[in-house]
């Protein structure tokens, strides 16, 4: 039986991730401050403490009320001495005057529990007010529901369970109010009670006394409609106040969202269009004016991006030059092999042979260095660097050469230093490679018996390294081009293919990578007059002098 293959899907196209004006972030910052600044403007329409303070300040100036006026009907003249009632018509006179000009509703109660009288029913100026009803179809504006429905709201949330409905019966008497039992026994009470139209009733209940004789209890209410109409007035410019302040919110929150969410949306494209490889010669926009995170960002990232580029290209010319390098040898190689099938001649094969080896020896070398110098960018990114005592380096490798007789036809001019004082933060077999690198170009240019100068200094927080040949010099204007890769001007005397032009490139590579630089220049002789009358000859070239200077 056949199995079938089972045939992979193809892969889905990459979604575009495309964001409008409100995008993840503005939500969130615009969400953030409107809840902030919804629950602090909650708590202020709360308005509890307030409505307290009113109350409490009401009750007060109500006992006030009441004990003044319990303190006149018991000095009233027309009581006598001895008596133990409370006289109708002179409590009215003094109960009319003290409370007629006010919205305070006075009742007075006998010693045995009866109403003597009622404010309420006593006024005869007394008018009926007639509001009139609206329309069955009329229906408040949409503004004004929403305010009364806000402080409904609030208002049962500010409610307190313990306050007792309002319940006046028809026949009034000191049973039906606690506060008025307690005012016959000789103590001032306050209750509040709920009305039926969300108002509060506050009654103070105070002693009508005469020689600590109680004769009966005066008992003032007042609802609290005032308070609520101050409580709703609050309420109203709070949230006038809270509207004006969550619309500059909103406006502040998507300004700061669009100076937050807009560049990184636009750094996030470029990003993105650098990944697939698109736009590889347009850099990313620098904010340059902005001087916060998102500048930094931005610059950071523009470096970056341009570092990528360069290093892409230099991976792409390396990829070019060393393809070119390597066809030298090879085409040099087949000529030789196609050159000895066809010829028996043993000197002509013998000379073919001497060239084979040579271009082995070539592509052997140029392999190891290719491979030396591919490894050497991830080598640097990934080692950490550590103190390094350059100085000491220095003087190793100096005397390894000095041990290893590879410096038995020339001399070495170096003074050894003393231990930590040439330190720098490194990688310390690529900073030996340095050394390396330039002693050994400085040996293939110097003449037998003729003098490597090596020096090290300090200055400023600069460890200067310098090798000195005494050597033909570098060619005009070649300074810079002799840290090519694969530049190669050597020496006649030296066998071809010894060196194959990569040594001074990862010389510059690993001192940049440490943050430093490396520079070569010609010494000169000092010019010398024949006569007064002549000029002076021109100075001559009498060695090469690189220097590699590095930060501690």
């Amino acid at each position: 039986m056949n199995k079938r293959h089972k045939i992979p899907a193809p892969p889905k196209p990459e979604r575009k991730q495309t964001w409008g004006f409100f995008s993840p972030l503005m939500r969130r910052i615009m969400a953030v401050n409107v809840i902030a600044l919804g629950i602090l403007g909650g708590g202020i329409l709360y308005l509890d403490q307030f409505r307290e303070n009113l109350i409490n300040r009401r009750i007060e100036e109500l006992r006030n009320d009441a004990q003044i006026i319990a303190g006149a009907l018991g000095e009233s003249p027309s009581l006598g001495p001895a008596s133990t009632e409370i006289e109708f018509l002179p409590a009215r006179r003094i109960i009319d005057r003290l409370v007629g000009p006010t919205e305070i509703r006075a009742r007075l109660f006998a010693t045995n529990g009866d109403l003597i009288l009622d404010t309420l029913y006593l006024d005869p100026n007394r008018s009926i007010l007639i509001l009139s009803l609206p329309a069955p179809d009329e229906q408040p504006p949409w503004t004004e529901a929403v305010l009364g429905w806000i402080n409904t709201t609030l208002e049962q949330l500010a409610s307190n369970p313990d306050w007792q409905p309002y319940i006046e019966h028809p026949g009034q008497s000191a049973e039906d109010y606690q506060e008025v039992v307690a005012a016959l026994q000789g103590e001032t009470t306050a209750r509040i009670r709920t009305l039926e139209d969300g108002n509060f009733m506050i009654t103070v209940a105070t002693p009508v006394q005469r020689f600590r004789r109680v004769l009966g209890s005066l008992m003032l209410s007042a609802d609290t409609s005032n308070i609520r109409e101050i409580i709703f007035e609050e309420r109203l410019t709070i949230l006038k106040i809270f509207a004006l302040s969550l619309g500059v919110t909103l406006l502040l929150s998507i300004f700061l969202a669009s100076t937050i969410a807009r560049p990184i949306h636009r750094l996030a494209r470029a990003a993105d269009a650098v990944r697939k490889g698109v736009g590889r010669t347009t850099a990313l926009k620098k904010f340059s004016n902005r001087r916060d995170e998102i500048g930094a960002l931005s610059r950071s990232l523009s470096d970056m991006t341009e570092t990528l580029h360069k290093q892409i290209h230099a991976v792409e010319s390396f990829a070019a030059d060393v393809s070119h390098e390597l066809k030298n040898p090879l085409s040099s190689l087949r000529s030789a092999v196609e050159t000895m099938q066809r010829t028996e001649d043993k000197t002509v094969r013998k000379k073919l042979l001497v060239i084979i080896q040579e271009d082995v020896l070539r592509l052997d070398r140029l392999i190891s260095d290719i491979s030396d110098a591919s490894r050497l960018d991830a080598e640097l990114s990934r080692s950490e660097m550590e103190p390094v005592d350059f100085g000491m380096l220095v003087q190793t490798i100096v005397e390894t050469y000095l041990a290893t007789g590879k410096t038995d036809s020339h001399r070495f001019e170096f003074k050894t230093p003393k231990a930590g004082t040439y330190t720098v933060n490194g990688i310390e077999g690529r900073l030996g490679q340095v050394a390396y690198n330039l002693l050994d170009n400085a040996i293939s240019f110097t003449p037998k018996k003729g003098t490597i100068t090596i020096k090290l200094s300090k200055k400023k927080g600069i460890i200067e390294f310098s090798v000195e040949d005494e050597g033909p010099g570098l060619p005009p204007e070649a300074e810079e081009k002799i840290f090519s890769r694969f530049y190669s001007e050597r020496p006649r005397k030296e066998a071809f293919g010894i060196h194959s032009g990569l040594g001074l490139s990862i010389a510059r590579q690993i001192v940049e990578a440490h943050s430093g630089t490396v520079h070569a220049e010609n010494i000169y002789a000092e010019a010398v007059k024949t006569k007064d009358n002549e000029k002076p000859k021109e100075p001559t070239v009498t060695g090469a002098r690189f220097v590699v200077r590095l930060p501690e």
